[in-house]
């Protein structure tokens, strides 16, 4: 449960990044994930120091400003006196004990602090939202001149975009792989001198369950037919 904190309970460089704003402390759905990812890091970062201390000491200052541009690499590094290169133990528990904790600030009074949570983890469905209208949808800049056009083209990418939510949340899977499930159902046009017949291919048994996810009736078997006249 997110719990706000009065002010004075942060020390003074916070304090002074947050004047007339309101800190709150959330809990994060995902500590899990952020302790294996943390994992990640120092097994990596292990990697790349393993042996330095044979190297000269420019080389290992090359390796400290290659670190210096990833921050969550670089604050578990630490250097002994000599200048060699160690795992920051403490610095790993230390951040073992944020697992799961956010802090937000905010200016907005009315706000309690389980609806600022919920609005902060809403951040990541709407920058969702933008990539895939750019990249699911392949959304371009298209230059329009009259506001009924602009509205139709805004409202068009908007219900595209709840179909993409709407089949998402039916089946439980990404669109993407929704998309390359259904793409594999192709039509077949057969002719011979009897005539001519549209048949699709069998239903996978992928394509089934999204059919009875989205309570959709499968596309019929045959979609055309053609009899070639008879002969006078």
């Amino acid at each position: 449960m997110p719990i706000a904190l009065p002010a004075a309970l942060h020390p003074d460089s916070i304090l002074r990044a947050a004047l007339a704003t309101r800190l709150v402390i959330t809990g994060a759905q995902h500590t899990v994930s952020t302790a294996e990812q943390r994992l990640l890091h120092v097994a990596y970062l292990e990697s790349q120091i393993v042996g330095s201390d044979e190297w000269p000491r420019r080389r290992r200052d090359e390796l400290v400003g290659a670190l210096r541009t990833r921050p969550a690499l670089y604050r578990l590094l630490r250097r002994t006196k000599d200048g060699l290169l160690r795992l920051d133990c403490a610095a790993v528990k230390r951040e073992a004990r944020l697992d799961g904790k956010w802090l937000l600030r905010t200016s907005d009074e009315t706000l309690s602090a389980a609806d600022l949570a919920a609005a902060y983890r809403q951040l990541y469905q709407v920058e969702r939202g933008w990539r895939d209208m750019k990249g699911a949808l392949k959304l371009r800049p298209v230059f329009h001149h009259r506001e009924d056009r602009i509205r139709a083209h805004v409202q068009l990418c908007w219900l595209a975009l709840l179909l993409i939510r709407v089949v998402e949340n039916a089946t439980g899977e990404s669109w993407r792989c929704v998309r390359d499930e259904l793409e594999r159902m192709h039509l077949v046009t057969l002719e011979t001198g009897e005539g001519r017949v549209a048949k699709r291919s069998l239903t996978t048994p992928g394509q089934r369950q999204i059919f009875a996810a989205l309570e959709l009736p499968e596309p019929p078997a045959f979609s055309d037919f053609e009899v070639s006249p008879a002969p006078a």
